[in-house]
C-alpha cells in the first residue's frame, strides 16, 4: 500500500501483483476453532491415563512424585510457550503477505529455537530439578519417583519444542485440522506406550516417561513429514535471512513479552491457591476441584483464541482492515457464546461432577458453594482469551505485555482487599476482576494499535 492511500482494498495483494480475496466468515473461524478446541481436549486425557496406569500399582509415591514433576514441566513449558504463540502470529503475517519465503524462514527460525532452547533445559535440568522439589517439599519417596520421571522425560525437551514450532506453523497457515492431528498423533501415541511400557512390561514410572519422549519424537516426524513438502519448488531461506539482526532482535522482543505475560498468568493462580490455603485446607481443596472446571473452559476458549490469532495475523499481514475488524467481531462473538454455554452446563451438573470428583463431604459442600463464581469465570475471561489471540497473531507483545501487568496489579490490590473481607468469595471475585481486566484493558488499547498497524487506512 503505498503513501497517501485513503483507502483500503480488501484483497489480499500478492508480491506477483495478483489479488486473492480475503475474507473473515463464520465457517473460517470455525474451520480453526472447532478442531484446535478438540485437540486441547484431549490433552487432559493423557494426565488421567498416566495417574490410572502408575495407581494400578498401589503406591501412593508414585502418583504424588508424578504429580510433583508435572508441575515442574507444566511452569517451564509455559514460560517457553512462547515458541508455538510467536511462529503462529508471525506465520500468519506471512501468509497474509503471500511471503512463502519469510514463512519458510519464521519456520526454521522456530525449529533452532527450539533446538537452543530445549538443549539448555536439559543442560540446567538438575538446577531445574532441584529448584522445584525445594519449592514443593515432596516426601522423600516422591521425590525419588518424581526425580526418576524428570531426568527421563527432560530428554525430549528439544523436540517437544520442536513440536511447538510445528503447530505454530501450521495454525499461522490456518490449518486447524493438520493441527488436531498432530496433536492426535502425540497425545494418542503417548497414551498407547503409557500402557505398554508402564503397565503391561511393567516399567511403571520410568515407562510412562519413556512413552512421553517417544511420542514427541514420533509427532515430530509426523509434523516434519506434513510440513516440508509445502517449502518444495521454492527459494529457500539463506542463513543470512533466517539470521537476519533485525528479526531476531524483533523474535526476542515478542519472546520475552509472551514469557512476561505468561508468568504472571501462572503467578495469578499460585495466588489463588496460596489465599485458599490461608484460608482453611478444606478451601484449598475445594479451589483445587474447582480450577478443574476452570481448565476446562481454557480448553474450549483457546480453540477460539487459536482462530483469533491466525486470522488476526493474516489480516495485519495483508493490510486487510476489514478482515481484522470482521476478525475481532467474529471471534468475540463466538467466545461469549461458548462461555455462556459452558456457564450454564457448569451451573446444571457442577454439582454431580464435584460428588464425583471427591468423596468428602466438607470439600463438596464448599466446592458448590463457590461454583457459581468459576462459572462466572468463562464469561469474564472470554474476552481475555479472546484478545489475547489478537495480540498474539498482531504481535502487538509489548501492549499485551503492559495490560497484563495492569491487570496483575489490580488483581493483588483486589486480592487483599477483598479476601479479608469475604473469604474465599474475594477470591474468586478477585480472579474474575482480573480476567475482566485483562479483557477490557486490551480491548481499549485495540484502536489505538490498529491505527498504527494500519496507517494507510486513515
Amino acid at each position: 500500500m503505498h503513501p497517501g492511500t485513503t483507502c483500503l482494498d480488501t484483497s489480499t495483494a500478492t508480491p506477483e501483483g495478483r489479488q486473492q480475496p480475503f475474507d473473515v466468515t463464520h465457517r473460517i473461524v470455525l474451520a480453526i476453532a472447532v478442531p484446535m478446541t478438540f485437540a486441547y481436549v484431549s490433552t487432559p486425557l493423557l494426565g488421567l491415563t498416566d495417574t490410572a496406569v502408575l495407581g494400578q500399582f498401589g503406591r501412593a509415591a508414585d502418583l504424588a512424585g508424578l504429580g510433583v514433576a508435572a508441575v515442574i514441566f507444566d511452569l517451564v513449558f509455559s514460560l517457553i510457550s512462547f515458541i508455538r504463540t510467536s511462529t503462529t502470529g508471525l506465520v500468519a503475517q506471512a501468509f497474509g503477505r503471500d511471503d512463502r519465503g519469510e514463512e519458510e524462514a519464521v519456520f526454521w527460525r522456530a525449529v533452532i529455537s527450539g533446538i537452543a532452547g530445549g538443549v539448555s533445559l536439559v543442560i540446567l535440568s538438575p538446577l531445574i530439578l532441584y529448584a522445584g522439589l525445594a519449592v514443593i517439599g515432596p516426601e522423600p519417596a516422591a521425590a525419588a519417583v518424581a526425580t526418576t520421571y524428570f531426568y527421563i522425560r527432560i530428554l525430549s525437551s528439544p523436540v517437544r519444542l520442536i513440536n511447538d514450532a510445528l503447530l505454530g506453523y501450521v495454525l499461522g497457515k490456518g490449518r486447524g485440522t493438520i493441527g488436531l492431528l498432530l496433536q492426535t498423533v502425540l497425545n494418542g501415541t503417548n497414551i498407547a506406550l503409557s500402557v505398554f511400557l508402564g503397565l503391561v512390561l511393567g516399567y511403571g514410572v520410568s515407562g510412562v516417561a519413556w512413552a512421553t519422549v517417544i511420542s514427541e519424537i514420533v509427532a515430530a516426524a509426523a509434523g516434519f513429514l506434513i510440513v516440508l513438502p509445502a517449502f518444495k519448488g521454492q527459494q529457500h531461506p539463506s542463513m543470512i535471512r533466517l539470521f537476519e539482526r533485525d528479526k531476531l532482535i524483533a523474535l526476542f522482543a515478542l519472546n520475552r513479552d509472551i514469557t512476561i505475560r505468561s508468568l504472571l498468568l501462572v503467578a495469578s493462580f499460585v495466588l489463588l491457591t496460596r489465599a485458599g490455603a490461608a484460608i482453611s485446607t478444606v478451601v484449598l481443596a475445594a479451589n483445587a476441584v474447582l480450577m478443574n472446571f476452570f481448565m476446562i473452559s481454557a480448553f474450549f476458549l483457546d480453540g477460539m483464541a487459536a482462530a483469533a490469532e491466525q486470522l488476526a495475523g493474516r489480516s495485519i499481514g495483508a493490510q486487510n482492515l476489514m478482515a481484522f475488524r470482521r476478525s475481532i467481531r467474529l471471534t468475540a462473538l463466538w467466545s461469549f457464546a461458548l462461555s455462556g454455554f459452558l456457564a450454564a452446563a457448569f451451573l446444571l451438573s457442577g454439582s454431580s461432577v464435584i460428588a464425583f470428583l471427591t468423596t468428602a463431604e466438607t470439600v463438596r459442600a464448599a466446592a458448590v458453594e463457590y461454583l457459581p463464581w468459576m462459572a462466572l469465570t468463562g464469561i469474564t475471561g472470554a474476552l481475555a482469551f479472546q484478545m489475547d489471540g489478537i495480540y498474539i497473531g498482531a504481535t502487538w507483545s509489548k501492549e499485551m505485555r503492559n495490560m497484563m501487568i495492569l491487570s496483575f496489579v489490580g488483581y493483588v490490590i483486589a486480592l487483599e482487599a477483598l479476601t479479608p473481607l469475604l473469604g474465599n468469595h474475594g477470591v474468586w471475585l478477585s480472579l474474575n476482576l482480573f480476567l475482566f481486566l485483562r479483557g477490557v484493558t486490551l480491548a481499549a488499547a485495540t484502536p489505538r494499535q490498529i491505527r498504527q498497524s494500519f496507517r494507510s487506512a486513515h
